[in-house]
């Protein structure tokens, strides 16, 4: 499964079977995990086998079951943490999802339990990211039309659609799309595009939009274009 594919294929899932993960796949998770750590700026974590963190109240009420592993999503704080936390752990997802794994993004309905996780000196969790095998593969959701989140038209280039269509196929808190996305036209030999954040009084926007531009670059390709 190509990452493309997995765009397409990737649906948050909330129940998971009591098959262990493969040995080969948590390797190269943590390889791709030891990656993102280090151009992000994170401390993000995989935490394997361990149930409590998706049993209180919380985790009940978000429907969640079987989950025993999933990723602390952590960093320094700072204003764009939240944009780097969507853009590199939406990385980890979809790498799961051509594994054949399945994920699903929690913002609130986890329990941090102590010892299962390390902060270095100024860092915060931001979310986790529960992974496994699903019970089931998720269901589709109704998304927004491609004009209500971008100025495409006749005069954008085609891939700027797809790009934008595949931002629309990102996972945001309650599903709620709160992002668009510019054409800007060229600029020293250079399309150039703007993504933009929307108002939401859920929060997780700066997280959301992190995730679509990676959505966004996937479809596209990050050469081809710049962001404004």
């Amino acid at each position: 499964m190509t990452l493309q594919e997995a765009i397409r294929a990737r649906h948050s899932v909330r129940a998971y079977t009591a098959q262990p993960l493969s040995e080969a796949h948590c390797r190269v998770l943590q390889e791709k995990i030891a990656e993102v750590n280090r151009l992000g700026r994170l401390h993000v974590q995989f935490i394997q086998n361990e149930p409590r963190a998706f049993q209180g109240p919380l985790a009940k009420y978000g429907k969640f079951r079987g989950v025993t592993n999933y990723l602390v999503m952590a960093g320094v704080k700072a204003d764009d943490l939240d944009d780097r936390i969507g853009y590199y752990g939406e990385q980890l997802v979809l790498l799961a999802q051509t594994l054949g794994m399945n994920t699903c993004w929690v913002g609130l309905s986890y329990t941090k339990v102590p010892g299962t996780y390390v902060l270095d000196e100024g860092e915060v969790i931001k979310a986790y990211i529960a992974i496994g095998y699903g019970a089931t593969q998720g269901a589709t959701h109704k998304i927004k039309r491609i004009d209500q989140v971008s100025n495409v038209s006749d005069a954008t280039p085609e891939w700027f659609r797809r790009g934008v269509e595949a931002a629309l196929l990102a996972p945001t808190a309650v599903n709620q799309q709160k992002f668009s996305f510019e054409y800007l036209g060229v600029k020293d030999g250079r399309h150039q595009v703007r993504a933009h954040k929307g108002f939401s009084l859920i929060g997780y926007t700066h997280m959301d939009l992190g995730i679509a531009k990676y959505h966004f670059e996937v479809a596209v390709g990050p050469e081809n274009f710049d962001w404004a």
